[in-house]
């Protein structure tokens, strides 16, 4: 199957689906991963010009470490993205130039501008994917693309989970895309959270991981926890634990330490019982 993870910002697909993109291309299915912005707000010491050219450059590695192609939006500068006509059209190409049979986006209420307005874009274009008078220099899809949304924790309306899968075999794939994210993750996320930023190894380390997890560690102490990317990617399986022992049964289910969910939009196409043992069993 073709998989499209459709981020606001670079980084945004590595972090959410970063762990299924490992599984899905061992399985042989063809992921890839779309920035509609440059990336260029993403600093508090480097220029605009820098920024895009680091952030580029940390995108190519991940594209190269992952097998994926990466596309970005060079000309779409980071925090000022709408979803405007000519934008909604520029995506509808790409999509359908792709034909996925997935797209994996943000939620309409998240946090940030853009990725509010990358969720309206895909929400907006998905019907219209299948229509030969829209954008009628590039073929209409026979019919939409599912489409899935990643997990955040808003409350209003609140993330509803329909897959959950444990990655804990894909995990230091995961882990080793974020540490190439290097001026986000060791930079402008520190920066912004007004943390020390890491110098040292051990300092970097601290802000991958923030805690050991293992089996042993409980869900109640990962939740406690409040740095790590480690951390982070390890809430997911102690927010739908539930979920993961049902899926996996109650010995796997507790064991699994890292995981990534998604919610399922009902403005794309409905996902068959084969698609969904295809992607998420």
């Amino acid at each position: 199957m073709k998989i499209l993870a459709i981020g606001a910002h670079q980084d945004d697909n590595e972090f959410r689906v970063g762990g299924m993109t490992v599984k899905w291309k061992k399985a042989g299915h063809e992921v890839r991963f779309l920035s509609l912005t440059n990336g260029c707000g993403g600093h508090h010491l480097l220029s605009k010009e820098e920024t895009v050219a680091t952030r580029a450059k940390e995108s190519a590695a991940v594209a190269e470490y992952l097998g994926i192609r990466y596309d970005i939006w060079e000309d779409q500068d980071d925090c000022v993205l709408v979803a405007d006509l000519a934008t909604r059209h520029r995506l509808m190409r790409y999509i359908r130039e792709f034909s996925p049979d997935v797209i994996i986006t943000h939620r309409t209420n998240d946090y940030h501008a853009d990725h509010r307005a990358a969720a309206l874009l895909v929400q907006d274009a998905s019907y219209l994917l299948t229509v030969p008078h829209a954008c009628p220099d590039v073929p209409a899809m026979r019919k939409m693309p599912v489409i899935l949304f990643y997990e955040d924790h808003f409350s209003e309306p609140p993330f509803r989970m329909r897959y959950v899968v444990g990655i804990d075999e894909a995990f230091e794939d995961k882990m080793h895309v974020a540490h190439l994210n290097k001026s986000q993750v060791y930079e402008w996320l520190p920066y912004t959270h007004e943390m020390k930023l890491p110098v040292t190894d051990e300092e970097k380390h601290a802000v991958l991981w923030g805690m050991e997890i293992t089996e042993d560690t409980t869900d109640e102490n990962v939740v406690a926890q409040q740095h790590g990317y480690a951390v982070r990617f390890a809430k997911t399986a102690a927010r739908f634990r539930a979920e993961l022992i049902q899926k996996y049964g109650e010995e796997k289910g507790r064991k699994i330490r890292f995981a990534e969910a998604f919610g399922l939009s009902e403005y794309g196409e409905q996902p068959t019982a084969e698609l969904e043992k295809a992607l998420f069993e």
